[in-house]
């Protein structure tokens, strides 16, 4: 940990100025030493904040006000980092974007934010074009990279980023460009992150307001000093790239060092090239890693702790002595602020509650279980409720029905105090260590013109999470083959939703209300019916 005293840490009370504060203070510190390690480039403080009020300047001239709200659509790059914290520096709100959203999902994100501008990496611009007409508050698309023209029937500007990133490096003044224009200071915020539904649409996670202490916890525990290198290969739109490594290597006083994506092959030699002493791992990474050819060289990395979160547990043992590392397990969601730590290595554990946010596991009446049994997972935090979902007060209300925040996760808590996941509650699966929605999947396969009716459901995968299983019942007289509907699958949702087995059937099991029994589905499994598009080797888009 940084020898810094806390109080200078107290800047951090929120999203927005307290980020551009907290960055402030770092350059002003130390404006040469380097923060951001990307490819070959290195980016010090001082270039950090040119860059940032550059780009918070050229989205002033764009039109983006204070309490607007701006899609990301990006690849990992540094033009990512730069344009998040430009929103924050000028009060605006952020909303990151899944890059494999497709189709009605992406759509749905954009309209429902409200989003004025959006800025996306190139080769997603034709995903986003494509839904950009059908979202009336879109005013301006920001290109990173070439920038294509527009076919659109609907007037939206095209800009690219080298233009928003020549503006006056300056301290941004968002008066200079308000007047006659009807808006509220206060309306910023930390931005909308989407989450995945689970038989609905994605929803929108705001926050209302940030307490920095549960975070610092967890930081503490990893051990890193000042001045050394956190190593993140995961997607910037998700909450552990963006808030622990990011957000956490500046409040460490530490170094970031950014991967394009994940590669098993490279991932220890990405660490040795950038001196990374610690990574997060999410989902399959632990076994994915496991299964690369054992190497004379897999101790000989600086690596020294890695913070995971859902670690086989008959794994966790090899993963650390095959790589001589530190494991330490924890819990987190962006949906509210609330974790779980376990840095006493007691395998399989998620943890214990940081920050005096309070846990326990309860029955599907709200009432707290004996230890030891299985339940769902509640928190609450010392200041009550701490985040809501956009546009969805009904879901907000449920999700913190009787003061305790619904994780929708199931859980177990031992005698030691110590947290056990158990599997998920909530009709959604996991792949890839991406949530998804079965909603997602079968709004695209029920438009199929051979397809009446369709059921997604998650399946067990080698890697210890889900894959996904698809039932379906083509309308009579078609004969829809599985190949087709993976083929019309792909540019419509995210890549990672995308099924892997497909099976056809007569009808679905429904309840009496006509709703869909997916668990008897889950627990069918896969059949001899059951179509494997990994066996038959149908290889599909990584786009």
């Amino acid at each position: 940990m940084s020898d810094r005293k806390p109080d200078k840490l107290q800047v951090f009370q929120s999203h927005t100025s307290a980020i551009e504060a907290l960055l402030r203070l770092r350059a002003n510190e130390h404006p040469k030493a380097v923060w951001l390690k990307w490819k070959d480039d290195e980016f010090s403080w001082e270039q950090t904040i040119s860059n940032i009020q550059k780009v918070a300047n050229g989205l002033l001239e764009t039109g983006v006000l204070p309490g607007d709200r701006v899609a990301i659509m990006m690849h990992n790059c540094p033009e990512f980092l730069w344009s998040w914290f430009a929103l924050s520096f000028i009060n605006a709100q952020p909303v990151p974007i899944n890059t494999s959203q497709r189709g009605v999902t992406l759509q749905h994100i954009l309209d429902d934010s409200a989003a004025v501008t959006a800025i996306v990496s190139d080769d997603l611009y034709p995903a986003a074009e494509s839904v950009l007409q059908q979202c009336p508050s879109m005013r301006c698309c920001v290109i990173l990279g070439e920038t294509p023209r527009s076919n659109g029937t609907r007037t939206i500007k095209i800009s690219d980023f080298e233009q928003l990133i020549s503006a006056p490096d300056k301290k941004p003044d968002p008066a200079e460009f308000i007047e006659g224009k009807n808006w509220n200071p206060s309306e910023g915020g930390g931005g909308i992150m989407y989450t995945s539904g689970t038989t609905g649409p994605p929803k929108g996670v705001v926050s209302k307001g940030f307490d920095p202490m549960p975070l610092l916890e967890l930081l503490q525990a990893l051990e890193i000093k000042a001045g050394e290198t956190i190593y993140t290969s995961l997607p910037l739109f998700h909450g552990n790239a963006l808030f622990i490594s990011t957000i956490g290597s500046i409040l460490l006083d530490g170094k970031l060092a950014l991967g394009e994506r994940f590669s098993a092959s490279k991932f220890f030699d990405q660490c040795r090239r950038y001196d990374a002493v610690e990574f997060n791992a999410l989902g399959g990474m632990i076994s994915i890693l496991l299964k690369q050819p054992k190497s004379a060289t897999d101790t000989d990395n600086p690596v020294r702790t890695v913070l995971s979160a859902g670690c086989p547990p008959d794994r966790w043992l090899e993963f650390e002595k095959r790589f001589d590392v530190k494991i330490i397990e924890f819990y987190g969601m962006i949906d509210a602020p609330g974790l779980l730590l376990n840095k006493d290595g007691k395998i399989g554990a998620m943890g214990k509650p940081l920050g005096g946010v309070e846990f326990q596991v309860v029955d599907n009446n709200d009432d707290p279980i004996p230890k030891t049994a299985i339940g769902e997972l509640v928190f609450r935090h010392p200041k009550g409720q701490t985040s809501y979902y956009h546009n969805r007060p009904d879901a907000t209300e449920e999700a913190y029905r009787n003061g305790w925040f619904h994780t929708g996760d199931l859980a177990m808590q031992d005698e030691d105090g110590f947290f056990y996941y158990k599997g998920r509650k909530k009709e959604s699966m996991r792949r890839l260590g991406e949530n998804i929605s079965a909603w997602e999947i079968e709004t695209v396969i029920n438009a199929h013109p051979k397809v009446v009716e369709s059921a997604a459901v998650a399946v067990p995968s080698e890697l210890g999470e889900d894959e996904v299983k698809l039932l379906v019942i083509p309308k009579q007289g078609e004969n829809p083959t599985p190949e087709e509907l993976i083929d019309f699958c792909q540019g419509k949702m995210a890549h990672h939703a995308i099924p892997r087995y497909i099976e056809f059937v007569d009808e679905l099991p429904k309840t009496a209300t006509q709703r869909i029994e997916y668990q008897s589905l889950r627990e069918q499994g896969i059949t001899p019916q059951t179509w494997d598009r990994i066996k038959a080797n149908y290889i599909i888009d990584k786009v």
